[in-house]
């Protein structure tokens, strides 16, 4: 809907009418956003405070434009307007004091003056409510329940607080200006290190992603997959599971990708045959999974990164197996019901060529062979996403070069002055556009980093992750698998409110001392269990976000399509384990070790795959699907006689299973015989 002074438009916090030179302002700013960050990512660096103070004031500007103070429903009457503008200057106030006076600032470090606090505690609140705005009021309430954590305590600002802590929870206390300097004035609140991924490495990454959503990537990735597998056995669900890996890698938002691939996946999966639960839980599962497949893992990799002191690339190599189990089993589930439900593939005249589809996408391929090989490089992420934009920004500029010279003369197409100022004007939009939505797209990441960096901050503060550590190890008995439950268990609570994100941030602060110091698991998989199970909020009753965005789609009752998701997303609790009691596939071994954990994993992910839909060649009895069930626990256990038992009982489960439906098709055939 559109008029001359207001226009309708699709935001993160939904169908927004906004005037016209609200638009503008947001386009401005997201732009101006956009540029600066591929200016400081590629052109000139700058320093910690400079980056992330100017990255914050922008997102949030730009987050009070696009998301008024009484919500998307209600328009900006006069209250609303005067609400937004005090905390657009309180944004402006954020970024533009430590800019301004950074100098001063440092040179006065823990003797804060009474400005300094007064523009610390303006921050903090923007800060919060920009978070209420576009991320949630769950996430807003974390942080100040954290702040107010912080001042409980006989020496805090609310010591009668404190009078209600438990004992191992209770804490000296701090006072306002103390919390206040600790967050904005250091470089362990706000601007910590969850803020300073968001401000560099996701930003150039995210934004690479919308400009290739904006040139029409996502069409290119479907389109693939279509044509790699839509003649088999239910191909439009593997499509579903092959172009969800392809476009999560890229975009790494799990619902982005369910609303993107499922409009074209679900209701083809529905014509072959699915249910409508079962083709929005396949896409809610397959869009889940894009979040762990590098490059971007929802940009968990680059945290993953700076927390554990690896390298990126490293991060993204000991990813990759992972993550092909996750896609093989959902693989697999899709394979076996239309196996179960007697599917066939679709017609070759319904499916679009693969000659054709390269033909008019294999530019798409160049930015991301760019991407790969400067990673192999060991060039910097950040840099290495600034020259990712700069291809795909050439490659397209390229593209219609080539149409003018060779494409439109033989079209019978005339190249004029007029054509070429018209396709170049449409050029400018498509740019203009990329840069917009990569700045749009970034707002709810950096914002639930930055209030993630106060909970970072005040468990620094008070000693709550080394607490938390405690109470785990007592509530688990010192049981390794019982602790990794609790662990599920929190991330699954936290994921209620939190983006995956903000939940991992938060999840490995706290039980991360745990899980390495006294459970004695690798850093690098500590980090990442962590990380899968934050996923879970995305396929998980009762909050399954990614699954109610699949049901909206297919049109099903969104706790079925959920309990589908999950069922269907089952790697994400099964290989974590398998990480934890088999390190050598993350952190490395003996070749031989290796591939026999990788080659047992898949068997492993497989069988319960097929024991929990109880078919797999024909229908499996319970007798074998209950073995199955007892063989996976073997080869999670790390003794070699219990794996090797686990092992055998598996194989001779699905031989068993395979010999039965050859029997069945030998009676089928001589019954039918005359």
């Amino acid at each position: 809907m559109k008029n001359a002074e207001h226009s309708t438009v699709i935001m993160p916090g939904g169908n927004i009418q906004q005037p016209r030179p609200v638009l503008w302002c947001i386009t401005l700013v997201a732009v101006g956003l956009s540029l600066f960050q591929l200016y400081s990512a590629g052109i000139q660096p700058l320093g910690l405070f400079y980056q992330r103070s100017i990255h914050l004031a922008l997102i949030m500007m730009l987050a009070f434009l696009m998301f008024p103070a009484f919500g998307p429903t209600r328009g900006r009457g006069v209250l609303c307007w005067a609400i937004d503008a005090l905390f657009f200057a309180g944004a402006v106030i954020t970024g533009g004091y430590l800019v301004l006076f950074l100098d001063e600032i440092i040179g006065r470090a823990g003797f804060w003056s009474q400005t300094d606090i007064v523009v610390a505690c303006i921050a903090t609140v923007t800060v919060l409510e920009a978070s209420r705005r576009a991320v949630g009021m769950s996430m807003t309430i974390i942080g100040v329940i954290a702040i107010a954590y912080a001042m409980a305590g006989p020496r805090g600002d609310l010591a009668w607080l404190g009078e209600w802590l438990p004992g191992i929870l209770a804490h000296r206390g701090y006072s306002l200006d103390r919390i206040a300097g600790q967050l904005y004035l250091g470089q362990e609140g706000i601007f910590g290190l969850p803020l300073g991924v968001a401000a560099t490495y996701i930003f150039i990454f995210v934004l690479f992603g919308a400009f290739l959503e904006s040139t029409g990537a996502g069409k290119f990735f479907i389109d693939l997959a279509y044509a790699a597998t839509g003649r088999q056995r239910g191909g439009p669900a593997k499509a579903a599971v092959l172009a969800s890996a392809g476009m999560g890698s890229i975009s790494g938002s799990a619902i982005a990708n369910v609303v993107t691939t499922g409009a074209f996946t679900i209701p083809l999966m529905k014509r072959l045959g699915y249910k409508g639960k079962q083709a929005g839980g396949i896409e809610a599962a397959s869009s889940t999974g894009g979040q762990i497949m590098p490059p971007l893992m929802g940009a968990g990799a680059f945290l993953i990164a700076e927390y554990t002191n690896t390298p990126y690339l490293d991060i993204v190599k000991v990813s990759i197996f992972p993550a092909v189990m996750y896609f093989a089993t959902v693989y697999l589930f899709v394979h076996i019901i239309a196996l179960k439900q007697g599917m066939q593939g679709m017609a070759r005249s319904e499916l679009p060529r693969l000659g054709d589809v390269m033909r008019e996408g294999w530019h798409f391929l160049l930015p991301l062979a760019v991407l790969v090989w400067l990673l192999a490089m060991s060039m910097s992420p950040m840099r290495v996403g600034y020259y990712a934009v700069v291809t795909m920004v050439l490659v397209a500029v390229l593209r219609y070069t080539l149409w003018f010279l060779f494409v439109a003369p033989r079209q019978g197409q005339p190249v004029t002055l007029s054509r070429i100022m018209e396709v170049s004007a449409r050029g400018l939009r498509k740019l203009i556009e990329g840069l917009e939505l990569g700045a749009r797209n970034a707002v709810a990441v950096s914002m639930a980093c930055a209030v993630a960096g106060i909970i970072v901050g005040v468990v620094g503060l008070t000693g709550l992750g080394l607490k938390f550590s405690s109470m785990m190890l007592a509530f688990s008995g010192g049981n390794l698998v019982l602790a990794l439950i609790l662990v599920l268990l929190a991330s699954l609570v936290l994921g209620m409110g939190l983006p995956v994100t903000a939940s991992y941030i938060v999840l490995i602060v706290l039980v991360g001392p745990a899980l390495t110091q006294e459970f004695g698991i690798p850093l690098l998989i500590a980090h990442l269990v962590v990380f899968w199970y934050s996923q879970d909020s995305n396929v998980t009753p009762p909050v399954a976000l990614a699954g109610f965005a699949g049901a909206a789609i297919a049109g099903s009752k969104p706790m079925e399509t959920s309990f589908q998701a999950w069922k269907f997303a089952k790697g994400l609790y099964l290989i974590p384990l398998f990480m934890v009691f088999n390190p050598e596939i993350i952190i490395g071994g003996p070749v031989g070790v290796v591939l026999w954990n990788g080659a047992i994993a898949l068997l492993a992910l497989g069988a319960f795959a097929a024991a929990l839909e109880g078919y797999l060649f024909t229908t499996m009895r319970w007798p074998s699907r209950l073995a199955i069930g007892a063989a996976i626990v073997g080869v999670f256990y790390p003794n070699a006689m219990t794996e090797l038992a686990g092992v055998a009982v598996m194989v001779i489960a699905i031989v068993a299973n395979g010999v039965a439906a050859k029997r069945q098709a030998h009676s089928a055939t001589q019954a039918s015989a005359p």
